[in-house]
């Protein structure tokens, strides 16, 4: 075990928002509820935005900085986590599948992390990953993440690989040998999306293995088996990530009244193993952000 585990509160996400769930929409929602996760024990917060108006997923920039503004003009230790997943989906339109249909997001690099060079957070998500992710594939190409990577590196911003299955790991290792990631590398190990790994003991321990020597390493799982993931990562040395972009149930058939709920419980899944819930500032020094 890790002396000290980082919590990362994934407050929204970008899926359909579950009826009667307590995901945040408005930039004043997201913000708030990142703000209420910090109380109750995440040092990270990853932070996607949606539409006020329909909450669909965004990817306005004018959304981000408004959420941004108000959680470091409340708590200027949080580590800020902007997504870069947007701008992914392809949806292979029904008469022609060389062309995308409804619901393709698929856009330029460059557009892809729009908001983080004009934010400059501390950290963003990088999916290492072209898969099936649900109905449709997410495309993110060799030349797409090199792109994006090296925008990345030049706006100071740490990046947080997202691997989903064994052969992402080889490509994030490509990546940071190349020289687009510095220092330790960041790896989120993401399980149980549908199309990616299974989350499960021994796919977490497979990536566990794998991982380079030097990485910071952290995991999650989607839906129901997000706490034992908590658990599992735990035991094996790694941080943790709960929220409601992963899962919207506190326990079976109850709805989470909000982040901090399940940032709680992954606490007490921390202290119950023996373990201690890192602050902002201590997550600042082992992510090696100062």
């Amino acid at each position: 075990m890790t002396p000290e585990t980082i919590i990362t509160c994934a407050v929204t996400g970008g899926a359909p928002i579950v009826p009667g769930s307590a995901t945040p929409i408005t930039p004043q929602q997201i913000a708030d509820e990142c703000l209420c996760a910090a109380d109750a024990g995440a040092a990270v917060v990853h932070i996607h935005v949606r539409d006020p108006s329909t909450g669909k997923p965004s990817m306005e920039v004018q959304l981000y900085e408004q959420v941004v503004s108000q959680i470091r003009s409340h708590n200027a230790e949080l580590v800020i986590n902007l997504t870069t997943g947007p701008g992914s989906r392809f949806v292979p339109d029904a008469d022609d599948p060389k062309r995308g249909g409804v619901g393709t997001s698929l856009t330029r690099p460059a557009e892809r992390v729009g908001h983080v060079l004009a934010l400059r957070p501390e950290i963003c998500s990088l999916d290492v990953a072209t898969m099936n992710l649900g109905a449709s594939p997410i495309i993110n190409t060799p030349g797409h993440m090199r792109a994006m990577a090296e925008l990345i590196r030049d706006a100071g911003v740490k990046p947080e690989l997202e691997v989903f299955e064994l052969g992402h790991l080889e490509q994030a290792k490509n990546l940071i040998a190349e020289g687009f990631v510095e220092g330790a590398p960041l790896i989120q190990i993401c399980l149980g999306a549908p199309g990616g790994a299974p989350a499960r003991p021994n796919a977490m321990l497979a990536m566990k293995e794998l991982l380079p020597p030097n990485a910071v390493w952290s995991a999650f799982g989607f839906g129901n088996l997000s706490f034992a993931m908590v658990a599992q990562a735990i035991l094996l040395g790694g941080h943790v990530r709960v929220g409601m972009e992963d899962n919207v149930y506190i326990e079976k058939d109850r709805f989470a009244t909000g982040n901090a709920e399940l940032v709680a419980h992954a606490g007490r899944i921390v202290h119950d193993l023996g373990g201690k819930v890192a602050s902002a500032k201590t997550a600042r020094r082992l992510l090696d952000l100062v």
